[in-house]
């Protein structure tokens, strides 16, 4: 959408109602307590007039060829100037947030901007125009911001997914989408919202986690890292199991960093989130269908011709469909190292989760066959959770063994207990060691895993 698509889109969007026509008292006051900041008509009107004036005042053909630094010290310049004429009784902080509000409705997303500016939030959820929530350190707030109405914030979705050439509209009401710095973006509206377009997005820091921050944050000690390190140089195939938040791609990233760096690497996912350091990465990527239905790529589609790469480890972002079963004979067939998350509340769900995947891949396998195949290609899970107090944890470690009958075989290694909580809410409790020896204990101490009870310090890489 060119800038001079988006101001029409914003003026009409920006229309003041018809002050003739009274709201009803009881949804006027519910609005305006939820949104302290509601500009009033004057302000509304206000914006209007700059908008209008922003046609006249910049052109814009040469403005887009600007780099965005210069684009936007000039938006700003020409937005000061107007709002010198026409609002003179204006005070400087009325003026700035005016000016930053109308900057960011032509250059950005809107009353979305200072969320997406700051770094400590990691969700931020729309229900509607007049309630966004974000999520700061594993807790739900309510933010101080709204949109005009739904058609304002329409015009934002718009925005989010015209930039990747997809579309939102009651033909096809829900889109996946991804910003510039990878968040990830659902939406989904009318008629299947009830209650007005709602909008996710998925935020992923600047700053990627390292096992040390884990480590600091409590989430694991340094005992289990060596460990893991040890599973990972080991080659043996791991899925990080967990749910929605609980840390599963954040722990992939960290695992994905003891992989040797002469080593081939591709990842497939859904959506581009994982950050891997080593010098050999390929790094692949779904695409859903255009616009006509057609020209979808798979993560199935992916993982079958990934095989064709020469890959010495394939890491699979999230394992949700049918693509399970090519993951598993790769994992079973050569391609050991691999790694995957999984949505699973438990080490044993996890299996229960990758037999039902199977099943609704629409091959038919026996289940015995099934769980063979999982067994042998999966050798370690490691559950992770987002517990109460919003702390992100390993809570438990397992290994398959084998089948016994009809039945995967499977023990705990590590797990989390919990204490007592703290006066303040926090969970308090440790990651240790069930005392069982590892079915590749061999293995490990060949990758150079000791186990040591007391281990303080950061293992060598």
């Amino acid at each position: 959408m060119s800038l001079s698509q988006r101001l029409t889109s914003i003026n009409h969007a920006a229309k003041a109602p018809d002050p003739s026509v009274a709201a009803p008292a009881s949804l006027l006051g519910g609005t305006l307590k939820r949104r302290k900041d509601a500009l009033s008509d004057g302000s509304r009107r206000l914006k209007i007039k700059v908008h209008n004036r922003l046609f006249e005042t910049i052109d814009v053909s040469k403005l887009e060829t600007l780099e965005p630094g210069v684009m936007s010290g000039k938006v700003t310049s020409a937005i000061t100037d107007i709002l010198n004429e026409e609002g003179r009784l204006l005070t400087d902080t009325d003026r700035t947030r005016l000016v930053d509000e109308i900057k960011n409705e032509l250059l950005g997303l809107g009353p979305l901007e200072p969320l997406l500016r700051d770094d400590d939030v990691s969700d931020i959820l729309v229900n509607g125009p007049n309630q966004v929530y974000v999520e700061k350190f594993g807790k739900l707030h309510q933010a101080d911001a709204a949109f005009q109405d739904d058609q304002h914030l329409m015009l934002i979705i718009d925005r989010i997914v015209s930039r990747v050439g997809r579309r939102v509209d009651e033909a096809s009401p829900m889109v996946d989408a991804r910003l510039p710095d990878g968040s990830r973006i659902n939406a989904i509206i009318p008629p299947l919202a009830l209650d007005g377009p709602s909008l996710s997005i998925r935020r992923f820091g600047k700053r990627r986690y390292d096992i040390a921050d884990l480590v600091q944050k409590d989430s694991i000690t340094w005992e289990v890292v060596e460990f893991l390190l040890a599973v990972v140089r080991a080659r043996l195939n791991v899925i990080v199991a967990g749910g929605t938040g609980s840390g599963k791609t954040t722990m992939l990233n960290c695992l994905s960093a003891f992989v040797p760096t002469d080593e081939r690497i591709v990842t497939i996912e859904d959506s581009a989130e994982l950050s891997l350091q080593q010098p050999h990465v390929v790094r692949l990527e779904t695409r859903p269908s255009n616009l006509e239905g057609k020209g979808e790529i798979t993560q199935r589609d992916l993982v079958r011709n990934c095989l064709r790469m020469r890959p010495d480890r394939i890491i699979v972002g999230e394992v949700r469909g049918v693509e399970v079963l090519d993951m598993l004979q790769a994992m079973s067939t050569g391609h050991d190292g691999s790694i995957a998350t999984i949505h699973a509340n438990s080490t044993r769900e996890c299996l229960g989760r990758l037999e039902m995947m199977m099943l609704l891949s629409g091959v038919s396998i026996p289940q015995r066959a099934m769980r063979q195949q999982i067994a042998s290609a999966v050798n370690m899970i490691v559950h992770v959770s987002r517990l109460s107090d919003g702390s992100r944890k390993v809570m438990k470690i397992s290994e398959i063994t084998g089948m016994e009958g009809d039945m995967i075989m499977m023990q705990d290694l590590y797990e989390f207990f919990r204490g007592e909580a703290s006066t303040d809410g926090r969970i308090a409790g440790q990651l240790r060691s069930t005392g069982v020896r590892s079915h590749y204990a061999p293995r490990l101490e060949i990758a150079g895993f000791k186990k040591s009870q007391n281990l303080s310090k950061a293992p060598a890489r």
